[in-house]
């Protein structure tokens, strides 16, 4: 089984309070593509320049990841974005925004990519999204990612995707943008009444809210003592997310819940510092046992109301 990801291979120049990091790798397809090779094989789609080396690829080589749709530019420079957080690291201020060879992606699938389990379509324009989607044989899971820019500005596009998607990961700031409704699960019904059977809510620190039409299912964030860069953990969330569901033979509830605490256990790693660091120092080992400690930290049991 396989998961597909359309999306960004960048360069991020970051500071938090906690210190900087200039020109690390980073980019959507990037920290997806690391975190769903824990669980599944990964073809990756996007686009570099020749200013990303062939040391830079390490971080994809000896994982399950296939790169034969990642094009490089003769002469181009690579997405580069510069940012920084203060203390509320779920709100991150744009310095710069260096699309590069990026301005111009037009993703072109492999033919072998043309058949997977679990397609993912990253945060890109909603009309190469639908572009995308219109390469695939259908795959048993199109899941989609957007941002506020897209939905001020190309909200109808927008729209005509969501539409033909089974799932949206979408931030709580978006899903009051997208929808005009300031709760939640309202906003959430809003967008199933689109098309997609599910909506899964990121939010930050406060955790992930997933909604279908029959289930409401939420929960916190790991507890961290350090956090500091949160660049990439939405992403990384997908990846545990997503990557988890192509393994498994069905996407009922069990799965899907399971699935939404890999992901936060994926992105709870990402957290702990800049760029990919964590991620590539860790194993399945590691996911496994703060996944235990993440079930233990919610876990009710028998414990009625008033019983002391």
């Amino acid at each position: 089984m396989s998961v597909l990801v359309v999306g960004s291979v960048a360069f991020d120049s970051i500071e938090t309070p906690f210190g900087r990091a200039e020109r690390v790798i980073g980019g959507s397809a990037t920290y997806f593509s690391v975190a769903a090779s824990f669980f599944t094989d990964v073809q990756l789609v996007g686009v570099i320049g020749d200013d990303f080396t062939e040391e830079h690829l390490d971080v994809f080589r000896g994982r399950p990841i296939d790169l034969a749709g990642l094009e490089r530019v003769p002469g181009g420079k690579t997405f580069h974005w510069s940012g920084a957080y203060g203390f509320d690291l779920n709100v991150a201020e744009t310095r710069a925004t260096h699309l590069n060879v990026f301005a111009d992606f037009e993703p072109r699938l492999p033919e072998t990519f043309r058949q997977p389990d679990v397609l993912f379509l990253a945060n890109i324009d909603p009309e190469l999204q639908l572009g995308v989607l219109r390469q695939v044989r259908r795959p048993r899971l199109v899941a989609l990612d957007t941002m506020n820019y897209w939905i001020a500005s190309r909200k109808s596009d927008l729209e005509r995707t969501i539409r033909e998607v089974d799932l949206i990961l979408i931030n709580e700031a978006e899903v009051r943008q997208l929808t005009g409704d300031a709760n939640l699960i309202r906003g959430a019904r809003r967008i199933i009444a689109l098309g997609p059977r599910t909506v899964v809510i990121k939010r930050g620190e406060y955790g992930v809210l997933m909604v279908t039409g029959e289930l409401i299912f939420a929960v916190p964030a790991y507890p961290l003592e350090e956090v500091f860069d949160p660049t990439g953990a939405g992403d990384t969330f997908a990846g545990g997310f997503l990557g988890y569901l192509a393994s498994v033979p069905d996407h009922g509830h069990p799965h899907m819940r399971r699935a939404i605490i890999l992901g936060s256990v994926l992105a709870s790693y990402d957290v702990e510092a800049f760029s990919l660091e964590r991620l590539l120092q860790i194993d399945r080992s590691d996911i496994d046992r703060r996944y235990r400690e993440f079930r233990e930290l919610t876990e009710f049991g028998d414990l009625e109301p008033g019983a002391g």
